[in-house]
């Protein structure tokens, strides 16, 4: 335990270590969404819930909910949480640390006997990683309005998603909109090296960076690959290799600025993929990360006067590129930022601001209530992975964190009504 706190690491590591436990056979932490295992780990959630003295449901979206009700329900919820699903072979903190940190919180409050004036919640949203059905948040995007109708269509071999949704216990076509919620807040691994690097005990999130995927279509010309000559070649490959480091160069310019950025090529297919045929095309998909809207402008903009310059170099034919799916910059709340870093320095946690490179639940919250992130630090900054690793010790000063940033909240929330 944390001196003089009631948060207890134990608690917080027996949890996520018991959930870990509900994976698929031969695949470490994986628990899908929708997947028998999901639903598994869904009902020992419930049954902790329980244990710790608290009721629980499942709403209309399909998200799992805790309620800890409070003096002056009229003054709305103070909501805490994260997810409980997995990648494939992913980690068995991402988003589990968020739920084990809320629950504990949750107990924390019941064992000193104190009760808030706000009604308090702890969630586990449904499908915060990309599902079977190729969509993710879709529990905080349901809550916050912004889950499109047509989703419910989408299918996943023979099931609907709207039919999945139902048989984990929601409702789907019921409006799961809230405009109770007050605050929230959720407790994230880093899925990066800053806090470790710097021993740095707390990143408090100033932002989630806005994701935008543009497309490239390089035409090239197939020929034999043994005789046709270097230089008569119209190679995709080659031109879709300059573009390729072109944005590795114009993502290291732009990250050297102020707020974060990062694009990436990750994915890449070359038709016809045959060792004795030049290659005749390429697609590429970019995935763009800025924490500052402008900085995303700029890279399109140099993004296509780039890509204009090596066609012309190489005399392939490269169409404009496509933005497949353009996603803004979500601020987290001032309000809440303070909050958090004042309950830092009660914590006694080092701390630093900072940008979430990653998308997660809270952006969409962010667009209902008040909303706000704390990282904890994670070894070598690996997520996603097997490996995926953070301390009991750092999670539940986390967990103190939340609790203590909760408190103040209670009372500095009705000071703003």
């Amino acid at each position: 335990m944390i001196r003089n706190s009631p948060i207890r690491a134990d608690r917080i590591a027996a949890d996520i270590d018991a959930l870990a436990e509900i994976t698929e056979p031969g695949r470490p932490y994986t628990r899908r969404a929708f997947t028998p295992k999901f639903a598994e780990g869904r009902a020992w959630l419930e049954q902790q819930i329980e244990h710790a003295g608290f009721s629980s449901h499942i709403d209309a979206a399909g998200n799992l909910i805790a309620t800890i009700p409070g003096r002056r329900p009229d003054l709305g919820t103070i909501m805490l949480g994260s997810h409980s699903d997995t990648v494939p072979d992913g980690g068995k903190f991402d988003g589990i640390a968020g739920i084990a940190a809320a629950l504990e919180v949750a107990r924390a409050l019941k064992e000193g006997r104190i009760e808030l004036d706000h009604t308090l919640e702890i969630v586990d949203f449904l499908a915060e990683e990309v599902s079977v059905f190729g969509v993710s948040c879709i529990g905080s995007r349901a809550i916050s309005g912004t889950r499109p109708a047509e989703w419910l269509e989408l299918r996943s071999d023979d099931l609907s998603l709207e039919t999945a949704i139902a048989q984990i216990g929601g409702e789907p076509a019921a409006d799961a909109t809230r405009n109770d919620i007050k605050a929230f807040l959720e407790l994230h691994i880093e899925q990066g090296p800053i806090l470790q690097d710097g021993r740095i005990d707390i990143g408090v999130v100033t932002a989630i960076a806005g994701i935008t995927r543009i497309e490239i279509i390089v035409e090239g010309r197939a020929d034999h690959a043994g005789t046709t000559p270097m230089g008569w070649r119209k190679d995709a490959l080659t031109t879709a290799a300059w573009i390729t480091l072109g944005v590795q160069e114009l993502g290291k310019a732009l990250a050297q600025g102020q707020f974060h950025f990062a694009a990436t090529v990750g994915e890449f297919i070359v038709e016809p993929n045959a060792a004795n045929v030049v290659p005749a095309r390429v697609r590429m998909l970019i995935d763009a990360r800025a924490e500052h809207r402008p900085d995303m402008d700029r890279f399109i903009t140099e993004l296509e006067r780039g890509i204009t310059g090596i066609a012309k170099k190489t005399g392939v034919t490269v169409q404009a590129p496509r933005i497949v799916s353009d996603n803004h910059p979500t601020l987290c709340d001032p309000t809440l930022l303070d909050a958090l870093d004042k309950a830092c320095d009660t914590a006694d946690a080092t701390h630093r601001r900072m940008a979430s490179g990653a998308g997660h639940d809270t952006a969409w919250m962010a667009r209902i209530t008040k909303a706000a992130m704390i990282f904890v630090p994670c070894l070598d900054g690996r997520s996603h992975t097997p490996d995926e690793f953070a301390t009991a010790d750092d999670i539940a000063l986390g967990a103190r964190v939340l609790l203590d940033a909760v408190l103040a909240l209670d009372k500095t929330l009705q000071e703003d009504r």
